[in-house]
């Protein structure tokens, strides 16, 4: 980012240095935001790091306008709620990553498309068209902040206009083909910009072997990171942070507690290694409200909005989750931030639609599931990090089995059904906040930072690199009997 703020050159390219030899291996949408702010307030950590707080920010709120539209106030704080305290969330909107502003685009592709739905204006921009060309842009901008990743949430936007949108099929389908086209101008425009620029006055585009923007784009950040089939030639590529370790051990890697990488692709992944504490905290309870709400919503007409958010949601969450669990090559545990906004905007909407079934035995029984798979499953990840508040998971645990006795038996108290709805929120998000603040205590740095407390044996403590703590006594050796100091 430091080059940004010399050169307007190394700005537009997201270059390495002043002198524009490299790239990062990443497009610059990132860096100009924070490139701008080091050149208005100079290059600080301030400067760097503020805007990426305020991306978090304007996420939850555009979270909780977005699931309130349909669901109601208390499942959009819910949702807003259950992303804050993510902790890779939180995390991650507190470091220099584009996968912040990533996630702000996303979300708020998101919001155009739920308002794309209820839309009845007659002025193009107040249109149904209109918000969905907005989200077509926004998901395009998305494109250049990360590239092939931001399209993880298409299936799950379309899948929603085609379901739950106005008009017939003819309609729906031409609106979804005028989002299509605003994304491919939104993104193209960039990726014109550098194939049309002489290759001899810009950068090397860093992690391509063609010095090819589309190749970067397809390749290196596309399908070579899902069948781990590309291998970059040419000048290395430059990292958007720092340079990842160049070995892991054999029992970091089955785990998953390294810096670079995650753990083996595979349906378990999501809910093994670092994987896990930074965003599944309350994925179990997500799925059963997923399945629960439609099931409820089968015989609901096809406009429903409760069904309707279900679907965008619960399609973003399952491609997202699908495409991460079997992605091939450089697999950074933070990636799954992207699935945040998905899980909390189910919790907010199927908590919401079960209580307001409370007088139904089943929706009762599902709500205490919800509430005893979210202990459970707490406890499972706090006892992974033993050393770190041993007794919360207890304490959880025991809290998650109370929420869900006192739900079975609201009917008969209803003066303190209120009461009860509190406790078993504030119980199911105890875990996840207090592994979030945790990762708000600690200093971040590195090319892959990790959510959570300091554990034995994590090479570089937080967000450094994972490593085994061991130098080579070769190296050792070499700096000893040098000369140079």
């Amino acid at each position: 980012m430091q080059s940004g703020t010399q050169s307007w050159k190394a700005l537009l390219f997201a270059s390495l240095d002043p002198q524009n030899s490299i790239t990062v291996d990443k497009p610059p949408a990132a860096m100009w935001v924070m490139g701008l702010s080091g050149r208005i307030f100079g290059f600080n950590s301030w400067s760097m790091f503020v805007p990426q707080a305020l991306m978090g920010v304007a996420a939850v709120a555009l979270l909780i306008a977005a699931v309130r539209r349909w669901a109601g106030p208390v499942a959009g704080l819910l949702a807003g709620a259950g992303l804050a305290v993510t902790p890779v969330a939180a995390m991650m909107f507190r470091f220099n990553n584009p996968d912040a502003l990533m996630l702000l685009l996303l979300v708020a592709a998101a919001y155009c498309t739920v308002r794309s739905i209820d839309a009845r204006g007659e002025r193009f921009w107040s249109s149904s068209t209109g918000w969905l060309v907005g989200a077509g842009v926004l998901m395009g901008l998305g494109f250049l902040a990360t590239m092939m990743q931001a399209f993880l949430v298409l299936p799950g936007l379309a899948l929603v206009v085609l379901v739950a949108g106005a008009g017939g099929w003819r309609t729906r389908i031409g609106q979804l083909a005028a989002a299509g086209a605003a994304l491919v101008v939104s993104a193209g425009w960039y990726v014109a910009l550098v194939a049309l620029w002489p290759s001899g006055s810009r950068p090397y585009i860093g992690g391509s072997t063609s010095n090819s923007l589309w190749e970067l784009a397809v390749g290196y950040n596309g399908l070579g990171r899902i069948f781990g089939n590309h291998n970059s030639g040419g000048p290395r590529p430059a990292p958007t942070t720092m340079p990842e370790p160049a070995q892991q051990t054999a029992d970091q890697m089955s785990r998953g507690n390294f810096g670079g990488f995650g753990s083996h692709p595979g349906l378990t992944r999501l809910f093994s290694g670092e994987l896990a504490t930074e965003f599944s905290w309350l994925l179990p309870a997500a799925l059963i409200a997923l399945v629960a709400g439609l099931w409820l919503t089968r015989r609901h007409p096809r406009t429903d909005r409760i069904r309707a958010g279900l679907l965008l949601w619960g399609g973003w969450l399952l491609v997202t989750a699908a495409v991460l669990s079997y992605m091939s090559r450089s697999f950074h545990s933070y990636y799954s931030m992207e699935l945040a906004p998905a899980m909390a905007a189910l919790i907010g909407i199927g908590a919401t639609q079960l209580w307001q079934g409370r007088t139904h035995l089943a929706a009762l029984l599902t709500l205490a599931a919800m509430s005893l798979a979210t202990g459970i499953w707490s406890f499972v990840l706090l006892h992974r990090t033993p050393e770190w508040l041993p007794w919360l998971r207890w304490a959880l645990m025991a809290l998650a089995v109370l929420a869900a006795a006192a739900l079975l038996i609201t009917p008969k108290l209803p003066r303190f059904a209120l009461g009860i709805g509190i406790f078993a929120v504030l119980a199911g998000l105890l875990g996840p906040t207090a592994y979030t603040l945790e990762t708000v205590s600690q200093v971040h740095s590195g090319g892959s930072p990790t959510a959570g407390p300091v554990r034995a044996g994590r090479g570089g403590g937080p967000g450094q690199y994972g490593g085994n703590g061991v130098t080579d006594p070769a190296i050792i050796d070499l700096i000893n009997g040098s000369t140079a100091r």
